[in-house]
């Protein structure tokens, strides 16, 4: 897992890196990127370089404790990075979620690890055309999640996408391509026990994104994302995602998240369902 991890930590230096070099040798003007990952917050332009390049990264934490008749601990936390320069765009985004419940044993009685989920996402994007916001994309994920079927999935694309609505209040961005996506199956002690051993699932997808964003006023702004990953081939697993937040600002630096994530997958086993849901209040720093 942390080998994974690395890998993909990597993908999004090594993107920010490349559109650091492609800007220095262009004599293009820097010019407003598109991409479904960005918010339409902008830094103020006192706080951008002189050379264009902009960087901003934000932690978000959340906690749930239980006591009484039932303790438990469910703690939800993630950063989200973000680069951009010139015709580029790069992000990298991580969330964890783990939950912790009173187990008893003969020796002691205390809060232990029951689940976790897990995943990074990254995304490079390359304007074409400034005017009509048209630009290209290359995409990586991956996620380890212990309450659904799979031990892990993990998907990359590539393809077009475009900015197709855009004031000072309301955005709207989509992209199309093809892609792959590996699932690997769960498999619990006891089906170990018995031989039973994971399954890799390999397939062609068509990705599909899009995000709708909506500053409602200046300190409020709703978010609705959509995620498509389409299985080429009959009977294999597709994915549909959809994440819905609002974000209430506190003070500069920190902002309240209130947000709901619809998941499901396709194919599953028959002691799974198909719908898993998250709701989810955190709050973020930015810095």
């Amino acid at each position: 897992m942390r080998y994974r991890f690395i890998i993909l930590s990597l993908f999004f230096i090594a993107s920010t890196l490349s559109s650091q070099l492609y800007a220095q040798s262009s004599d293009i003007e820097s010019a407003e990127a598109s991409d479904i990952l960005f918010s339409l917050s902008k830094a103020n332009e006192s706080q951008q370089p002189s050379s264009g390049t902009l960087f901003t990264a934000s932690a978000q934490f959340g906690l749930l404790y239980l006591t009484g008749n039932t303790r438990s601990a469910d703690i939800k936390t993630g950063l989200d990075l973000r680069f951009e320069k010139d015709l580029w765009r790069s992000s990298f985004i991580f969330d964890l979620l783990v939950k912790k419940t009173e187990k008893e044993s003969e020796n002691n009685k205390g809060l232990k690890t029951t689940g976790h989920k897990w995943s990074v996402a990254s995304q490079t994007n390359y304007t074409l055309n400034p005017m009509n916001k048209n630009y290209i994309y290359g995409n990586v994920f991956y996620e380890e999640n212990r309450f659904s079927s799979f031990d892990s999935q993990s998907s990359m694309s590539a393809g077009w996408g475009r900015r197709w609505f855009e004031n000072k209040q309301t955005s709207f961005d989509a992209d199309i391509g093809p892609g792959f996506k590996r699932d690997i199956t769960l498999v619990t002690p006891e089906e170990t026990v018995l031989g039973i051993i994971n399954q890799t699932l390999d397939s062609l997808i068509l990705q599909a994104q899009a995000l709708y964003i909506r500053k409602i006023n200046e300190h409020i702004q709703f978010k609705q994302l959509v995620i498509v990953k389409h299985a080429i081939e009959n009977g294999q697993n597709s994915i549909y995602k959809a994440e819905s937040s609002i974000t209430s600002r506190l003070i500069d630096s920190l902002q309240l998240k209130l947000n709901l994530v619809i998941d499901y997958n396709s194919t599953v086993d028959d002691d799974n369902e198909n719908l898993n849901t998250e709701t989810s209040a955190v709050l973020i720093y930015s810095f």
